[in-house]
């Protein structure tokens, strides 16, 4: 199929996937409000076979290194599936499969599979990374740019209650140690062992739940047009300090939904 841009409905939401620019989702609509930053680089994209950076680009696998490009120097960040192409494997009018074969720079053949379903008052993401042959360390998360105020109103609230937080050093990468979560402005991990859940609320007009079964959540607020709220399957570096490993018995899953409501 070709990779033109998909749209979902259910009820008065709309969802934008653009499988050829790295499967992202491009937008959602509720009521006719965009809730996501608009471009290129932006909406909600996927964050594989790794999430946030990789420390010089570099992870060890066994006795083996491997070295990913530097696209955020002196790191690599963010994974490869969001520059490529996917491919539409089905789409119906709420729901849409999108696929993703891993190639180079990433050492190990894989698929990504990625589905997204639509409900009048949600967005669920799921994705899973198969292996074919040996396996290999990966993570899932999702990288979506909210935002900050919708049609001119308040600026959203962020609401969360974490474990931990992910100390950072003057690296941006965390040191290892967890330390008590400090207040904002943040570009943190945090750690939440009973399931992501983050509140965004834009006073008056909507509130919008990010969750997920996943342990850690990245938020990035320090731009003024936007605001991040990132479920993934480990902390960022993840690769090298708590490698999950994909299998060709046990591929790795996540999955994250955004639930809303009018205020």
């Amino acid at each position: 199929m070709s990779q033109e841009d998909i749209t979902l409905t259910a009820g008065d939401a709309e969802v934008t996937l653009q499988p050829g620019n790295g499967g992202r989702v491009g937008g959602l609509r509720v009521a006719g409000v965009q809730l996501l930053r608009q471009g290129d680089r932006f909406g909600c994209f996927p964050m594989v076979p790794w999430c946030g950076r990789i420390r010089d680009g570099r992870f060890r696998d066994g006795a083996d290194v491997h070295q990913m490009p530097l696209n955020s120097p002196p790191h690599a960040i963010h994974g490869t599936a969001r520059d490529g192409a996917w491919k539409i494997a089905r789409t119906t009018t709420d729901e849409a499969v999108l696929t993703y074969d891993l190639v180079e720079p990433w050492p190990y053949p894989g698929r990504i599979t990625q589905v997204a379903t639509l409900t009048p008052d949600a967005l669920t993401l799921t994705m899973s990374v198969e292996t074919y042959g040996s396996s290999f360390p990966a993570q899932i998360g999702w990288h979506p740019w909210f935002h900050r105020t919708l049609d001119g109103g308040e600026p959203v609230r962020l609401d969360f209650t974490a474990a931990w937080q992910e100390e950072r050093g003057e690296d941006h990468l965390p040191t290892g140690h967890r330390v008590e979560p400090k207040p904002g402005p943040w570009d943190d991990c945090f750690g939440m062992p009973d399931g992501v859940d983050v509140t965004l609320t834009w006073p008056g007009q909507l509130e919008l739940k990010v969750t997920s079964r996943e342990e850690w959540v990245v938020v990035y607020d320090e731009q003024e047009a936007a605001v991040c709220v990132e479920p993934q399957t480990g902390p960022p570096n993840g690769l090298n300090t708590l490698p999950r490993l994909v299998t060709p018995l046990e591929p790795l899953e996540a999955s994250t939904t955004w639930s809303w409501r009018r205020l």
